[in-house]
């Protein structure tokens, strides 16, 4: 089988889309899938792996290392797509489009995943927010409506979709992560001390984009109310300048510390040298940090939403998004200690092997019906 994933987010860019798309594709290729990647250009970013293929962009008008992707695949581009028997789309903007007339072209299904909330990042956008919202829960229903099949990562947005007015067929299918990986972790004073703390002093992780659709001021927020607490912020986004104003005008800059962005081998180290982690964000659509948390072991806060409800599954700690609530909860998260049965879940859920399987089902169905 030869699959297309066409996708508007890819290395070099670090984040949850990325790593969920890697993974898969990883899976895919253990299972003898012939996986070709169609993704933006980047300037001076070189593929290390093969199978990839690089369409031309522009920068945005706006604050973002995302591209503008420009519909077009030059004579050899169009030799490496061709023979693809299912397009499976991770985006609905430009590159989606051109999967979608592939799959048109060569009556070839289409299947897409709603790895993002579209409508949470209108403020990026150099136009009116309330009409870029709209424009983009417009788009994501007429992308999802014209594929064979959708998959969604939890069940909250299944939920989300038909009320947007999806009818095309939905599959939940959690993102996976390397659950062995982020098991596997060492506890280290280095990284202790890298992450901000050289001694004892409790110490909590957030690992996020730095966007303002994150919430990462809430966990800023309650820094300010839990006195011994500190603060380890892993990743990097446009809004770190107005993070570290933040932290100064709360009084909390001197236990917080801006890790910037991190490769992603060396985070099992870091979740295991921390004693809590914190995610402040409602908007994501399953948060694939969480699984990593959990993978590891560790006690897990998260401002209450349903996408991280369906993600912890009954564990961690889900709280209104207040920051005195979100400290007492920390605390009390600290307190308990590492959570083992937190692990168990991750391997229940988000192992690779099991995302793949279901994949493929997905793909074998859509394949038998368009035959059919």
């Amino acid at each position: 089988m030869r699959v297309g994933f066409f996708t508007e987010c890819y290395k070099p860019i670090v984040n949850g889309v990325v790593a969920s798309i890697d993974a898969l594709r990883d899976g895919l290729c253990a299972q003898g899938v012939d996986v070709t990647t169609v993704a933006p250009h980047f300037p001076h970013f070189v593929d290390a792996e093969h199978g990839v293929v690089r369409v031309p962009s522009l920068p945005l008008p706006t604050q973002t290392a995302y591209r503008l992707c420009v519909p077009y695949l030059n004579a050899d581009d169009r030799r490496r797509v061709r023979g693809i028997d299912l397009v499976h789309a991770h985006s609905p903007f430009v590159t989606g489009w051109m999967g979608a007339s592939y799959a048109r072209r060569h009556r070839v299904p289409l299947v897409f995943t709603y790895h993002t909330r579209l409508d949470a990042y209108a403020h990026y956008a150099p136009f009116d927010r309330g009409a870029t919202e709209r424009a983009m829960v417009e788009l994501t229903r007429r992308y999802a409506n014209a594929a064979d099949a959708v998959i969604v990562p939890t069940r909250a947005m299944e939920n989300r979709l038909r009320e947007l007015g999806v009818h095309a067929p939905i599959s939940v299918v959690p993102s996976a992560i390397d659950v062995e990986r982020f098991a596997g972790g060492h506890r280290s004073a280095l990284v202790r001390a890298r992450l901000g703390v050289d001694d004892d002093a409790p110490l909590a992780l957030v690992v996020s984009r730095l966007g303002v659709e994150k919430n990462v001021e809430l966990a800023l927020d309650a820094l300010a109310h839990f006195a011994e607490l500190r603060l380890a912020v892993v990743g990097e986004g446009p809004h770190r300048d107005a993070l570290q104003e933040r932290a100064g005008r709360l009084g909390v800059a001197g236990r917080v510390r801006f890790v910037g962005a991190l490769a992603r081998d060396r985070l099992p180290d870091v979740y295991a040298s921390v004693d809590a982690f914190v995610f402040p964000s409602t908007t994501d659509t399953q948060g694939l940090v969480l699984a990593e948390a959990l993978a590891a072991g560790l006690p897990v806060v998260a401002a209450d939403s349903e996408a991280s409800a369906d993600v912890l599954g009954g564990a961690g700690r889900l709280v209104e998004a207040d920051p005195e609530a979100l400290a007492a909860a920390i605390r009390d998260a600290i307190a308990g200690g590492r959570d083992q049965s937190a692990v168990h879940l991750a391997f229940s859920r988000f192992t690779v092997e099991m995302q793949t399987r279901r994949i493929l089902e997905l793909y074998r169905e859509v394949l038998a019906a368009r035959a059919a």
